[in-house]
């Protein structure tokens, strides 16, 4: 089994972070969600298990963490997102140990640049760039969550290695919210397809087995059939829930103005007015 990393650093390439996953027995995903239960994970997977947490991990550990860890920090234009945050710090505190490895500075967009190895407050990095894997196949208009990104990007990189999802259910909550630059519903797709074929594991999220249940429990009825109905289906019900959304649309009009003009009010952050900046670049060069 691969052991935590002292010396103070981790890989640069996808080829050598192909290595270092497949050197342990399983790797388990662990998304910030509220189907996550730390304990019960701990319990479940055993020796060999390597635990992947994302980002603001102290919204699902309430407690250091002692089994083998990796933390994922996701970039964005203005660097690793718990960097120009100021949360590193509190990250680490819940991490840092004998067994945890590291933090990997993860991109999965174009625009996203990595932060210097210095600014994690001593942790070893490394640097993983799986924006070239969803050039042509993720939705333009959107880009991958790091969950998603990474999780794809290793059943393709690592086909004998049996990885766990734990908790990615993308269904909003009182605690959560989901951020609309990421295109979950193209996620959840892909991912229980991967989990269909048996490529990953989805613990605590939905694997649309109970749908596949109903071709084995009715005659005549197969697989296929069950997809085309609950195409159908679904489409009733968004058609519904969309003349549902012009209504409320309808009634909170005022207080949605009122919302952008205090909105308007606050100071850019770093992240905002960077993206404006990207956004004017190809008419100023035009």
């Amino acid at each position: 089994m691969t052991q935590a990393n002292d010396a103070g650093g981790l890989p640069d390439t996808p080829e050598d972070w192909a290595a270092f996953f497949g050197g342990f027995d399983r790797v388990v995903l662990v998304a910030n969600s509220d189907a996550v239960d730390i304990a019960a994970l701990s319990a479940r997977y055993g020796d060999g298990t390597l635990f992947v947490f994302f980002n603001k991990v102290f919204k699902v550990l309430d407690g250091p963490f002692d089994r083998p860890s990796l933390l994922i920090a996701r970039s964005s234009q203005a660097g690793a997102n718990i960097v120009y945050r100021r949360e590193v710090g509190t990250v680490l505190q819940l991490l840092r140990g004998p067994q945890f490895h590291g933090i990997a500075n993860l991109k999965a967009g174009t625009a996203e640049r990595f932060s210097p190895a210095e600014s994690f407050e001593g942790a070893p990095v490394g640097f993983l760039d799986l924006a070239p894997v969803f050039a042509d196949f993720y939705p333009a208009t959107h880009v991958p969550t790091s969950g998603f990104a990474l999780a794809f990007w290793l059943a393709e990189a690592c086909p004998a290695l049996p990885i766990v999802l734990a908790g990615f259910t993308a269904r909003r909550s009182t605690r959560w919210k989901l951020f609309h630059d990421h295109e979950w519903t193209f996620e959840q797709m892909v991912n229980r397809l991967l989990a269909r074929t048996g490529r990953l594991t989805m613990d605590g999220g939905g694997s649309a087995g109970e749908w596949s249940r109903i071709a084995t429990r009715i005659p005549g009825v197969t697989a296929a059939d069950v997809a085309l109905v609950s195409s159908e289906v679904l489409s009733e019900r968004l058609e519904g829930t969309n003349q549902a959304i012009d209504r409320l649309m309808s009634l909170t009009r005022l207080q949605g103005r009122l919302d952008a003009f205090l909105r308007g009010l606050k100071p850019k952050t770093r992240k905002q007015k960077l993206a404006e900046q990207a956004a004017k670049a190809p008419s100023q060069g035009n």
